[in-house]
């Protein structure tokens, strides 16, 4: 791959690790700032929510930038928002740099797929994409339980300080490495036919499957930390190798993911999307087994990250070319706020008394919902044909 390519990948994984660190950290986060931990987890929330809006505004603001700008831009938005997170001296400013932070995430992904593919042969464009992702891959692998260490050891801001120093070698890396024309002379579809997939029932309806296909991960990984010390019975210094454990999976699933997607769209979609419900509901089973949650909690990551790429093909097919570019950045921003509906449920649950086992079956009763949405969808588009054979009988 170009080196260009692989500066993509160190962006990725900045972005990756700081949109996941906090999950390790919401104990300490809460201690620090006073408030609960429902009230900490909304640190995630609030992300998801930037990203949501962020991803599709920004997107179509910077069409006609320069795309090497654009990226450089988004990467000072991230680190200058992470440096803020390390000194932010309440939770009110705290949460607004988050937001700030977030606003680079969904963009990001965009463009840099459209940089990554105009910079190998045409039949080099999915690997390209792919080379991209595995940063995002990575944030969570080790981004992630490291963050929750270096919070452990040296307190919560020093881990948001180590994800700035990330986003200062990712900038420089970018500004090295990605050519200043890349991109730059690709003829931008029209505002109009963007938006216009905006009217489209199969776009609408694979955005909400991800929605709530997706936040029943972040039910239970908004509040892994608290439920692994104060339910399961684990040391702190656990969570972070329970973590990589999780992350292993997520590296698991999102290549079982896209070979599944490969083999058939519709088998995939149903399938990981019924494996994710059933793994949240033997989770409830063994949650108090520290053993067999560990190993659940490896399932949990195969399943949750085998959806990502059904669920990302499904919106881009039915976006069809004009739209793809406004559709994928849709599509992140619908699995962020996924990831905002998943934490907010899980404070909400935990608010109401239900505690912290309740957790996982109320995640796998929201991916349920992915789920009927999904068959509903594949149910649509059969309807045409159905008719079409009417008149014949």
């Amino acid at each position: 791959m170009p080196p260009a390519v692989l500066a993509l990948t160190a962006g990725a994984f900045g972005i990756g690790t700081t949109e996941f660190i906090i999950m390790g950290l919401l104990l300490q986060v809460a201690a620090d700032m006073h408030v609960s931990v429902p009230v900490a987890g909304l640190l995630i929330s609030g992300y998801a929510l930037g990203v949501f809006v962020g991803a599709p505004v920004l997107t179509l603001a910077t069409r006609r930038m320069p795309r090497k700008t654009v990226l450089l831009a988004l990467m000072a938005i991230f680190t200058l928002g992470n440096a803020a997170c390390a000194l932010a001296p309440n939770y009110e400013l705290l949460m607004a740099a988050r937001v700030l932070t977030s606003l680079a995430h969904g963009t990001f992904f965009g463009v840099g797929s459209v940089v990554a593919t105009s910079l190998v042969a045409e039949d080099k464009r999915a690997s390209a994409i792919s080379t991209m992702f595995i940063g995002l891959t990575v944030a969570t692998l080790l981004g992630v339980p490291f963050g929750a260490w270096f919070g452990l050891m040296l307190g919560w801001r020093a881990a948001f300080w180590a994800v700035t120093v990330i986003g200062v070698i990712a900038f420089a890396v970018v500004a090295a490495l990605v050519p200043g024309h890349v991109g730059n002379g690709d003829k931008p579809v029209s505002l109009a036919e963007e938006v216009s997939v905006l009217g489209r029932p199969q776009v609408l309806l694979g955005l909400a499957m991800t929605v709530f296909g997706f936040a029943g991960l972040f039910v239970v990984f908004t509040y892994i930390q608290p439920i692994l010390t104060r339910f399961t019975g684990f040391s702190e210094a656990a969570v972070s190798p329970i973590l990589l454990v999780f992350g292993v999976g997520l590296a698991i699933g999102n290549v079982a993911g896209g070979k599944l997607a490969d083999r058939g769209l519709a088998g995939a979609l149903i399938g990981t999307l019924a494996a994710l419900a059933i793994v949240l509901l033997g989770l409830a089973a063994v949650l108090s087994v520290k053993i067999p949650a560990i190993a659940l909690i490896l399932l949990l990551g195969i399943a949750a990250f085998s959806t990502v790429a059904p669920l990302q093909l499904r919106v881009l097919e039915a976006a069809g070319p004009s739209g793809r570019t406004l559709a994928s950045s849709l599509n992140i921003a619908a699995f962020n706020l996924g990831n905002a509906l998943g934490a907010w449920a899980g404070g909400v649950a935990i608010d109401r008394g239900f505690g912290l086992s309740a957790l996982p079956l109320v995640a796998a009763g929201i991916t349920a919902v992915g789920l009927v949405l999904a068959l509903w969808s594949l149910r649509l588009d059969r309807a045409p044909a159905a008719v079409a054979v009417c008149p014949a009988e």
